[in-house]
């Protein structure tokens, strides 16, 4: 018996010092960001859509799965789904610099959900992660798929950065390198209201951080910003959960209305935007990393092309996809299915390659070479016949 009692205090004697050297691993390690402090929980108590300590969706989400839908998620997640992953490089263009830096509107997709957006002259980042890792530390976590380019170093090629846009705090659109490296060149940061606590830790200044809830609208030297609702989630760490809030944005300029989803489920929330503030020139709308377990908080590419219907969206381009395998589908499967979906409801789906930038001119027609399906040796070839 004094055996067993032994065993049992030395296992909880185990356990107490697992949790409380996680705890300290969590608080001492910059990548997992700051946390909300109990003045700013206070203030939070006063939205509406801060319930008991937890931010919440304008409508009920459900946001984890059951134990059978845990099971059964695994057991996709080690089988052998058809094109997971690229069996190659992705071949990444080669950035044209003096048409980002001219004073014309056009966007240069980076991968997943981030952008460079040039919007009245005006150089804007949106969830710019272009680390190797969507994960808090280097040995552990979802890899970048193998690109022709390390999109790090882009950040030194960068103009200079009138303001970066954060969606929400999740690794794979908040990323600490990617900051760190850029906080020097941008002049300010919108982010959902909470987020500010990550980049302060990381050594942003307070005073170049504006935090948004839902629907809030303010003037940015020239451009209209909003932040818009979205089904989603937030946390980087064990203990966080929803401590911060999430979201798209709308962006809107003398000849350029742009809008980005964020992550999100589809719902009412579209046609909401769409009334305020469509119609849209150009959509950036998410529809990647989907599966039927987590339909509340992940559009399937059919939705988001009815999202882009409902906000009145002219031009549409898909992303949260290209980058990273978050889900047990192919990788490919997002942009071939939203190419049907927007040819049956005549939706103009525009899918550049990765780092080529696109004009945001009135007829916006990129023709589809379908670079997801050319390996870096065709894609020579092809590019060496255009010329």
């Amino acid at each position: 018996m004094k055996k067993l009692i032994k065993i049992v205090l030395y296992f909880f004697g185990f356990l107490a010092l697992l949790v409380v050297g996680i705890t300290l691993f969590i608080n001492l390690y910059p990548s997992f960001g700051g946390n909300p402090s109990k003045a700013e929980k206070e203030i939070y108590s006063q939205f509406d859509n801060y319930v008991n300590g937890k931010f919440v969706n304008e409508v009920p989400t459900v946001l984890s799965m059951s134990s059978s839908e845990s099971v059964s998620a695994n057991k996709d997640a080690v089988a052998e789904t058809t094109d997971r992953n690229p069996t190659g490089e992705i071949p990444v263009s080669v950035i044209d610099w003096n048409k980002i830096k001219s004073e014309k509107d056009s966007l240069t997709w980076f991968g997943h959900s981030a952008f460079l957006v040039s919007i009245d002259n005006k150089k804007l980042l949106i969830d710019p992660m272009l680390g190797p890792i969507a994960s808090p530390v280097s040995f552990a976590g979802i890899k970048r798929y193998k690109y022709s380019e390390d999109m790090l170093n882009i950040i030194d090629e960068m103009p200079p950065i009138d303001a970066v846009f954060i969606s929400h705090d999740h690794y794979d659109h908040l990323d600490y390198q990617s900051i760190v490296k850029l906080k020097s060149k941008v002049s300010h940061f919108f982010v959902p209201i909470g987020v500010s606590t990550h980049l302060i830790r990381w050594g942003v200044p307070k005073e170049r951080i504006t935090e948004l809830n839902w629907w809030d609208e303010m003037e940015h030297h020239g451009l209209t910003v909003a932040l818009t609702p979205s089904r989603h989630f937030s946390g980087r760490g064990i203990f966080n959960r929803d401590t911060t809030l999430w979201g798209g944005w709308v962006i809107l300029g003398k000849s350029t209305r742009l809008y980005a989803s964020g992550d999100g489920g589809y719902g009412s929330h579209f046609k909401e935007i769409g009334t305020k503030y469509g119609p849209i020139d150009m959509a950036l709308i998410e529809g990647g990393q989907y599966d039927r377990r987590w339909a509340d908080t992940h559009m399937t590419p059919e939705q988001s092309v009815q999202a882009n219907l409902d906000i009145n969206g002219k031009n549409m381009m898909l992303m949260h996809w290209g980058a990273f395998t978050l889900a047990n589908h192919g990788w490919k499967e997002p942009i071939e299915r939203a190419f049907e979906g927007a040819k049956k409801a005549d939706v103009n789906l525009i899918a550049p390659q990765i780092c080529e930038t696109v004009l945001l001119d009135s007829d916006l027609h990129i023709p589809s070479s379908a670079w997801w399906n050319l390996n870096a040796e065709n894609q020579v070839a092809s590019e060496a016949i255009g010329k």
